[in-house]
């Protein structure tokens, strides 16, 4: 049997790097006050629909349950958020600021830094209008990518806003009915031929291609920079207003976090959607809100692509699978004293391991360097006393078993 194309297997050094990302991602969002929460891998694919138009679901998973309701496996998290901020929105204190660590599913084509699974964090600040609130949001994606070990030399924000654009085609008088058509063909012109896009501009070529040469202007974004400043962060963010990101949802500031080399695809991107709880309510409730996405796929091809980064990673799970303690049974008649007290340890906190059947001294020994193990306990001819190994030193010593849990936690080679 092989793995279906786009998923992973995660063996035990991947569950490691997993983790390592999930406590970053956790850690850092936590600092800015932000507060966990999830919603179900399923929903009503209806929901997806009524967020992205009919077209979503040739990228959704999804299928009919047993009855005879079509579900989807969730590809992204923002329409779930709507959903639960409409229904329980009176519980809570504005604005929100939730994140999320979930698993999200795209019936897409694979490639590099993107698969049919993966991993995802999700940010976002709920019930607040002002400025104030896209700062925050952009600062908290910089630091997450900063606690990873990248700096300003490795990625770059750009950021953008949608009503630069709208208020362009208003000006141009656009009728309403074509904006979406037109941004999506602005965030398409850096990875489409020029000839392409001048096609489908038409008319409105010339003034877009030379607003995009120019670089644009915006007080909105000047300020958006200078709240950034104020915090030393400026170096990491670029004004660029072709970033107008194709989702017809976003109603002004956005954004995506690239590679400086810009060998890989976005390693993050969001902005603000004033209008989406209300659309997905039927206005039943309307407030406000901003959020941002990062998949664990991208960043780990960019963690591979910085030295400093991938370092950082290795150093911090080259240990994860360690154990505490290896109690070596010399004895096969104190094997009850010893899993009397592996048991107290373990009660205790620490990792400990021991042979589940008769095994050479050895060989015991031998398992206890393979596992990582800071001591080693002998039960055999000492008792009542342990002999007690630390073995990274060799240095041994015997201790009465009655006080082996205090002598251990006055070890600072162990932490409980």
């Amino acid at each position: 049997m092989q793995i279906l194309p786009g998923f992973r297997d995660f063996l035990p050094a991947d569950c490691a790097a997993r983790s390592y990302v999930f406590e970053r991602w956790r850690q850092v969002a936590r600092r800015y006050g932000f507060v966990e929460w999830d919603g179900p891998i399923l929903e009503p694919t209806e929901l997806y629909k009524k967020k992205s138009g009919p077209e979503i679901v040739g990228q959704l998973f999804n299928f009919m349950d047993k009855r005879e309701r079509e579900v989807a496996m969730r590809p992204e998290l923002t329409p779930t958020l709507a959903r639960v901020v409409a229904a329980h929105e009176r519980e809570f204190k504005k604005p929100l600021k939730w994140f999320s660590i979930g698993r999200f599913f795209r019936y897409e084509k694979q490639q590099r830094g993107r698969l049919r699974e993966h991993f995802q964090l999700n940010c976002d600040i709920v019930g607040e209008t002002d400025l104030a609130a896209d700062v925050e949001l952009v600062a908290l994606c910089i630091d997450v990518l900063r606690a990873f070990g990248f700096s300003e030399e490795d990625f770059i924000v750009r950021i953008s806003d949608r009503e630069f654009w709208t208020d362009f085609l208003r000006q141009k008088n656009v009728p309403v009915d074509r904006w979406d058509e037109l941004l999506q063909v602005i965030d398409k012109s850096e990875r489409e031929p020029r000839e392409k896009t001048v096609e489908k501009l038409g008319q409105l070529a010339d003034p877009v291609l030379t607003t995009l040469s120019e670089g644009g202007k915006s007080e909105k974004l000047e300020q958006l920079v200078n709240g950034l400043r104020a915090r030393g962060l400026a170096n990491f963010v670029d004004v660029d207003v072709r970033i107008v990101r194709g989702l017809a949802y976003y109603t002004g500031i956005v954004f995506e976090v690239f590679h400086r080399s810009g060998t890989l695809r976005a390693i993050a991107g969001g902005g603000r959607y004033d209008n989406l709880i209300g659309q997905l309510s039927d206005e039943a409730v309307s407030m406000p809100a901003l959020g941002f996405a990062m998949g664990d796929v991208v960043l780990g091809e960019l963690i591979k692509e910085v030295p400093a980064a991938r370092d950082k990673m290795e150093k911090a799970t080259r240990t994860r699978g360690n154990i505490d303690i290896y109690v070596v049974i010399a004895k096969e008649e104190r094997r009850a004293d010893a899993l009397g007290q592996i048991q107290t340890l373990r009660e205790n906190g620490y990792r400990v391991d021991y042979p589940l059947t008769t095994m050479k001294v050895g060989k015991q020994f031998q398992t206890a360097e393979e596992l990582g193990a800071t001591i080693a306990l002998l039960y055999g001819d000492e008792w009542p006393q342990v002999k007690l190994k630390t073995l990274a030193t060799r240095e041994e010593r015997l201790v009465v078993e009655e006080e082996l849990l205090a002598h251990l936690q006055a070890q600072p080679s162990l932490s409980s």
